[in-house]
């Protein structure tokens, strides 16, 4: 077995064995969540369609640090996602650990009015 040396490595093999469990479907599409060394992007895919129904990140929100804005970012990600017609969504963290900014990106999503 290969040894993975690099963090992109290892985050891009649990990302992979996640999305062989999950998958959007146009009643629950999939809330998949990437994390930069910048910012925290959040989008909303059906993946029967394959097209993204919408898309929004931390560096467009507003606040005072970065997990602040990840919240806010999912909120305004879920009034997005609502105006589109979807409330319950499956949620991809993307292989990265739930915590942090991960966490406060779908604490927001849910008060934002999504169901996952």
């Amino acid at each position: 077995m290969k040894r993975l040396t690099s963090k992109s490595a290892k985050i891009e093999v649990r990302h992979k064995r996640l999305r062989a469990k999950i998958s959007g479907t146009s009643e629950m599409p999939r809330l998949s969540v990437y994390k930069s060394n910048t910012s925290v992007y959040g989008q909303i895919i059906d993946d029967t369609k394959g097209i993204t129904l919408a898309s929004y990140s931390a560096d467009k929100a507003k606040g005072k640090n970065f997990i602040e804005k990840s919240a806010n970012a999912g909120k305004e990600l879920a009034k997005m996602a609502i105006e589109k017609g979807v409330s319950k969504v499956v949620f991809d963290r993307g292989g990265f650990i739930y915590t942090g900014k991960v966490k406060a990106f779908a604490d927001g999503a849910r008060e934002g009015g999504l169901k996952f």
